[in-house]
C-alpha cells in the first residue's frame, strides 16, 4: 500500500489517480517480504488496468529512480522504501504502552537553519505524531512505546512534561481530532462500497495517508466513537486480501 507524507486536507477523501507506479509500490509495500518475480507482477497489476508492456516500462524507470532493486527477474523495494514500508506497517500497529498523564516535549533549540531545513523537521516531528504547541514547542502524550530518534539530540532538547491545562481540552488543541474522524469515517464507507480492484487500491491508498495522521493518543483523551481501530481493522483485512493475492499464482 503506498503511503506518502500525511494530507494535510483533513476532512476530505483525497483523490490520486492509479499509475503504474503507484500500483507497483501498493502491493510490494503490503507484501512481506516485499519482492516478487516479474511473471507475478504482471499477473497481480492486470486487474489494476495495468498491462505488461506498460509495466515493464514502469519497472525500468523505478529501478533507475532507486525505487526498486532488481535481481535477475525478481523485484523488491530499495532500501528507502523499505523503510517507508517499515513506517507503513507502525501506522497500522502503533506500538503503546498505559498512560500515567505523562507528556512528551520537544523544545526546538537550533538555530539559523533555512526555510527547507525547517519544513524537513516539521514533517519529521509530524512523522513522530507530536503536535506544535507554539513555534519550536512540540507536544504528545507519552503513550508510544518508541524512543525520539538520536538525530533529534542535534536541534532539540526533550523533556517529560505534565501540563496544568485539562488534557482532553489541551488534545483537542493539538489536534483536528473531529475532521479526522469524520474523514476516517467516509474512508470506511469508500472502501467498502468501492466497486472493482483498482476503486478498493484507490480507497486504501488514501486510508494508509490517513492513518499516518492519526495521533494515536490515549483513549481517554479521544472523541466517542472514534473510528481509528475500525479504519486499521479494515486496512489490515485488506492487506491479507493483497497477500492472498499475490500468493495465489505461486507454486
Amino acid at each position: 500500500m503506498s503511503l506518502d507524507v500525511p494530507d494535510p486536507r483533513v476532512g476530505e477523501v483525497a483523490r490520486r489517480p492509479l499509475s503504474a507506479r503507484s500500483v507497483v509500490l501498493s502491493v510490494l509495500l503490503g507484501a512481506h517480504p516485499p519482492e516478487l518475480p516479474v511473471r507475478d507482477l504482471v499477473r497481480v497489476v492486470e486487474p489494476f488496468g495495468v498491462g505488461a508492456a506498460t509495466l515493464r516500462a514502469a519497472l525500468s524507470r523505478m529501478v533507475a529512480a532507486g525505487d526498486l532493486r532488481r535481481t535477475d527477474a525478481v523485484y523488491g523495494l530499495s532500501d528507502r522504501l523499505l523503510e517507508r514500508q517499515r513506517r507503513q506497517d507502525d501506522a497500522l500497529r502503533p506500538r503503546t504502552r498505559a498512560w500515567d498523564g505523562a507528556w512528551e516535549m520537544v523544545v526546538i533549540t537550533s538555530t539559523g537553519r533555512g526555510p527547507a531545513e525547517r519544513a524537513g523537521l516539521r514533517t519529521h516531528l509530524t512523522t513522530l505524531r507530536l503536535a506544535e504547541l507554539r513555534e519550536g514547542v512540540w507536544l504528545r502524550p507519552a503513550n508510544l512505546d518508541r524512543p525520539l530518534p538520536d538525530d533529534l539530540a542535534r536541534v532539540a532538547e526533550s523533556y517529560t512534561a505534565r501540563p496544568a491545562r485539562d488534557a482532553r481540552e489541551l488534545a483537542m488543541s493539538l489536534w483536528p481530532l473531529g475532521d479526522w474522524a469524520t474523514t476516517a469515517r467516509a474512508l470506511l464507507a469508500e472502501a467498502a462500497g468501492a466497486p472493482d480492484p483498482a476503486g478498493r487500491l484507490t480507497a486504501f491508498a488514501a486510508v494508509v495517508r490517513h492513518l499516518l495522521a492519526d495521533p494515536v493518543l490515549p483513549g481517554v483523551l479521544l472523541p466517542a466513537d472514534w473510528p481509528g481501530a475500525a479504519l486499521r481493522d479494515a486496512y489490515g483485512d485488506y492487506q491479507r486480501e493483497l497477500t492472498r493475492v499475490v500468493r495465489g499464482g505461486r507454486t
